[in-house]
């Protein structure tokens, strides 16, 4: 009989605030004011939303299928709830964050995306990657529309450039543009590692202009001011290049074709940071003239762009110094004359006169990304910053008109007015201990521990330890106990939230901790190659300055084993009678617990044993070490049963499973750095199931007490819980499923090499071949098989009923049948409108050229009936434009192409005239719904005002 085991599954996952692989956007919701405001973050492979004054989570938008980390966010300008998000798979995802689901899949990057930038209109969606392509995809069509080629490396900054189209009359005066005269649609500015500032024409698609960006390498970072009047990038050492961008001109070269070569782009000069190290980020606030500039420093530098006035006056007192310094009457005549010659002029500005920095705000991490928070009744200047040490902040900055500086050189005040820390850890969770209920967890990382509640995944308490390398909760889940790197054992009240003792134990790293089955005692193991065994003892203490005692609890040495090298793990037996020793020689000894004489010596491993365990039976032991292989010893003889190799690098940690659906106890998981965990049975030695999830290596794994669920957690700071289904496994059908997921990997890969060795364009078509549109070619071409064969059959039926009345009915598919006795071309069009708008072009690619007149005879009938135009109309024109030689060449397909033009046109036609009596009849409905409407006596004109009055814009002096 078959052994079936229960599955494993993901159930949840929390403990991070926000992940470093991806940037933070803003979000101002509450129109009265009375949130702060929310942030949507990367968190791994979800995206979560958070209000930053309550520090709550408000949403988590997960897709079931993806696994991949997020690596780039972006939200539409038009409609707020409207998300793009760009995955380390290529893949983005349009998210409606009201409802938290998926709207629209677009797959056309090779690797991970890096940027996104919606358009104005928010129908057109930009996307740079680390395949060094920019697509641009229309998110009304649901398709991509072309990809843009000529960076050299990654893609580091993108925006949209669409200035308004202006016409001038002749008097010189700006006259109005008609709706629908402007067509163009606008350009892009991008950046790459490669150092290019690259300037592309969209309507035309191609590139019309190049900058090298920067002087000393990569390019990082680009930033568009909100007046589309100039841009800067930044790149390494501190450097940052000002370009003014001629947005007048752009849109009065959209409309004309010219030979002579212009520059919209033009460089204004450099500025420098403060901080050295690598610009990632440059952002301008959407309302006032300042930018926020960031590297990877715990740092964010707020700058400003000086008015016409603060700049004019710089530039006199510049004059002033010169003039002082020159001594020679001629000269200072000359230099007077030029100044007052100059002195209205700040174009001779220098690009360090215009932009100063502000403030420099300290942040309480390493800055991953920041966003300016701007609301309606925000005065001063909010800035939001993640940092890498899984924490979201946020810092309030007075504008320079209020900040009442007492001499010029202060620098403004900031404060950091709220932030979301708690729910995370600063830095890799090391440890995981579960209380004898289930109930709690408690995780320990370099500096905190934290309770959790597993039911409701909230932080209960919050701890300040030393560097903890493990921890446990002690009998009656009161009290944890940590070890720590320096080699301190802290002892930790749940209830109170206070430490009750510190003891110095070791003189090493306290690497193990191991509670002794009876509860009464715990063994420590150190670098200091000693295990020290500790009795839990209550003392009255005295409470200073009363004679009151009050009892506490303490840690009292009671024996000492010492031995011949660092201490890396200890484990008792469940029957209490041996304890487990790993040591650094990569041997593990195994001593009695009354006597502590050496019991067992297990050699056998090459590298040092990380972990072991003890089956509940006490019969097996395991061990995990650095060399990658698992090991299954009897306890009886210490004979090596089985060496497993586990993983593709060390492994961290293995833990048996309690009381199993068998009851003996003998299944065990592993967990390791190549980021997985694995189910495994220890009596037959054989891996069940393997838990992919995590980010990072996985340093710690902890099983319930009553086998139902796991929890690990590690470098991704994330903590996940995989609860037992009632699911069964097969070992044979997880085997064949791994081996599926790695052809189809290779294979897609495969088809994307083949592919790419054709192109070399500046312009390429976004498609990208994945399993799912493969699949989708195959269920195109069986269906139009099948309705092909359909309708000879059906054709011959039609004769024969001409001849004999009672022609006897044919055969038909059973398919048909089963699906309501449908036609063919219903068949075959419900086949093509199941298919995802964005992937059938790289469906329909899969075909081969053999079944194009089988789809040519279905278009045609399409066309003839109307059915579906728009479908029909993309498909004809996509199968022409890629097999146009073969067709031209055709014979027979001429004839078939006549025909689908006269159908298709007389249909079209049709459509248009019904269009065009409806929107006529809308027009006069619309009129009649205004006349008989109620007028507000309210100025129109009134709010407009305001916006303007609040929005002034410097923009940048462009040098004729």
């Amino acid at each position: 009989m078959v052994k079936s085991y229960l599955k494993y599954e993901h159930a949840k996952s929390f403990g991070v605030v926000a992940s470093a692989t991806s940037n933070l956007v803003w979000q101002s919701k509450d129109r009265n004011g009375a949130s702060a405001g929310q942030v949507v973050v990367a968190a791994n492979e979800e995206v979560l939303c958070w209000d930053i004054k309550k520090g709550e989570l408000l949403s988590r938008w997960k897709d079931e299928r993806c696994t991949d980390p997020v690596t780039a966010i972006a939200q539409s300008r038009t409609d707020p709830d409207f998300f793009a998000v760009g995955y380390e798979d290529g893949s983005i995802r349009l998210w409606d964050s009201k409802i938290a689901t998926v709207i629209v899949n677009f797959n056309g990057h090779k690797s991970a995306v890096t940027k996104l930038a919606f358009d104005k209109s928010g129908v057109r969606l930009a996307s740079g990657s680390k395949d060094t392509d920019v697509i641009l995809w229309d998110l009304v069509a649901e398709v991509g529309q072309f990809k843009l080629r000529g960076h050299k490396d990654q893609i580091t900054g993108l925006a949209f450039v669409e200035p308004e189209p202006e016409v001038q009359d002749e008097d010189g005066a700006q006259a109005m543009v008609v709706d629908g005269e402007s067509a163009h649609e606008g350009f892009l500015v991008t950046t790459g590692k490669d150092s290019l500032l690259k300037l592309w024409d969209l309507s035309s698609r191609h590139c019309i202009e190049t900058h090298i960006s920067q002087t000393n390498g990569e390019c990082w970072a680009l930033g568009i001011s909100p007046d589309l009047s100039g841009c800067i990038t930044a790149g390494n050492d501190g450097e940052m290049k000002v370009w003014s961008l001629d947005s007048a001109g752009l849109a009065a070269s959209a409309r004309q074709v010219e030979t002579a070569t212009t520059h919209f782009l033009r460089d204004r000069g450099t500025l420098h940071r403060l901080g050295k190290d690598r610009t990632t980020e440059v952002i301008f606030h959407p309302k006032r003239d300042y930018f926020v500039v960031h590297g990877s420093e715990k740092a964010a530098e707020i700058w400003r762009m000086r008015s016409d006035a603060e700049v004019r006056k710089g530039l006199a007192r510049k004059r002033r110094r010169r003039r002082e310094k020159t001594k020679d009457a001629k000269q200072e005549d000359e230099t007077v004359e030029n100044g007052d010659e100059k002195d209205g002029d700040i174009s001779t500005a220098d690009t360090s006169d215009i932009f100063v920095l502000y403030v420099t705000v300290r942040t309480g991490g390493k800055v991953r990304s920041t966003d300016w928070a701007h609301g309606s009744g925000h005065k001063d200047l909010n800035l939001v910053v993640g940092t890498t040490n899984n924490q979201i902040e946020y810092y309030t900055t007075p504008v320079k008109e209020k900040s009442d500086r007492k001499s010029k050189d202060d620098a403004p005040d900031y404060t950091r007015a709220l932030s979301v820390e708690l729910p995370g850890h600063r830095t890799d969770i090391r440890a995981l201990s579960l209380s004898s209920d289930d109930k709690m967890l408690a995780s320990a990382s370099n500096g905190t521990l934290k309770i959790w509640n597993v039911k409701t995944q909230s932080c209960i308490r919050t701890f300040d330890c030393g560097y903890a390398l493990c921890c446990s909760f002690l009998p009656g889940d009161k009290v944890v106990v940590v070890g720590t790197k320096s080699g301190e054992l802290q002892l930790f009240d749940v209830a109170s939230a206070s430490l009750l003792d510190s003891v110095q134990a070791h003189d090493g790293a306290i690497w193990a901790l191991a509670l002794h089955p009876d509860g009464r005692s715990v063994v420590s193991g150190s670098a200091d190659k000693s295990a020290k065994f500790w009795n839990f003892k209550i003392v009255q203490e005295e409470v200073l300055g009363t004679t009151r005692t009050t009892s506490k609890l303490k840690l009292v040495q009671a024996k000492i084993l010492k031995v011949s090298d660092d201490v890396l793990s200890l484990k008792f037996s469940p029957d209490s009678k041996i304890i487990a020793v790993a040591l650094l020689d990569n041997t593990v000894k195994v001593f009695f617990v009354d006597t502590l004489k050496l019991y067992l010596n297990l050699y056998g491993h090459k590298l040092p044993v990380l972990s072991m365990d003890i089956s509940y039976d006490s019969k097996l032991i395991v061990t995990s070490s650095a060399d990658k292989n698992i090991r299954v010893w009897g306890l009886d003889f210490g004979d090596c049963h089985k060496a497993l190799f586990g993983h593709k690098d060390s492994i961290l940690q293995v833990a048996f499973v309690p009381h199993n659906s068998d009851g003996n106890g003998h299944h065990f998981f592993s967990s390791s750095k190549d980021k997985t965990i694995r189910y495994w049975d220890a009596d037959k030695f054989e891996q069940i199931q393997r838990l992919d999830g995590h980010h990072g290596e996985v340093w710690s794994i902890a099983i319930s007490h009553s086998g139902n669920f796991l929890v690990s957690a590690g470098h991704d700071k994330s903590i996940r819980v995989w609860d037992e289904t009632d699911e069964q496994i097969f070992l044979e059908e997880e085997r064949e499923k791994e081996i599926e997921e790695l052809y189809e990997s290779t294979l897609t890969q495969s088809l994307e090499k083949d592919e790419d060795v054709a192109d070399d364009d500046e312009i390429g078509a976004a498609s990208k071949h994945t399993t799912e549109t493969l699949m989708a070619g195959e269920r195109i071409t069986e269906a139009l098989e099948l309705g092909i064969a359909d309708l000879n059959i059906m054709k011959e039926y039609e004769q024969a009923k001409l001849t004999d009345p009672h022609a006897p009915y044919p055969q038909r598919n059973p398919i048909f049948l089963a699906l309501g006795n449908i036609s063919a071309e219903q068949h075959v069009l419900s086949v093509l409108q199941r298919i995802k708008a964005a992937a059938l072009h790289d469906a329909l690619l899969v075909l081969p050229f053999s079944t194009v007149p089988m789809l040519f005879t279905f278009l045609n009938i399409f066309a003839m009936r109307s059915m579906n135009i728009p479908l029909t109309c993309r498909i004809l024109f996509f199968m022409l434009k890629t097999h146009h030689r073969q067709v031209v060449a055709s014979r027979t397909m001429r004839v078939m192409l006549d025909g689908i033009r006269m159908n298709l046109r007389a249909s079209l036609k049709r459509q248009k005239d019904e269009m065009g009596v409806n929107i006529a009849a809308l027009k006069i409905v619309g009129m009649q719904v205004r006349e008989a409407s109620v007028k507000d006596y309210v100025d129109e004109n009134w709010t407009e005002e305001n916006d303007e009055r609040g929005a002034k814009k410097r923009t940048f002096v462009d040098v004729a």
